[in-house]
């Protein structure tokens, strides 16, 4: 999938209409996305996020949440903390 709209440093809009939260600690890694950059989408067995991106020229994976979703109470301080 391409990258539709990036436009808030946190949610990106991929070209199937879907939109993801992207993880805090995780953001530095999306510095780099152009629109043409090739993400795959896949489920993750993570405690914090639903969903990885994973770009497909660097196999780099970044966490994801639905949009529409919060992220649960305490995970993310608990794993930006390295708990």
């Amino acid at each position: 999938m391409k990258i539709r709209a990036h436009a808030e440093s946190h949610v990106v809009e991929l070209d199937d209409g879907s939109q993801w939260q992207i993880f805090p600690g995780d953001l530095a890694t999306t510095l780099s996305w152009k629109p043409e950059t090739d993400l795959r989408l896949e489920p993750s067995g993570d405690r914090v996020s639903s969903h990885v991106l994973v770009n497909a020229a660097d196999g780099c994976r970044v966490r994801v949440i639905a949009a529409s979703e919060t992220w649960p109470d305490g995970e993310v301080k608990k794993v930006l903390k390295g708990g």
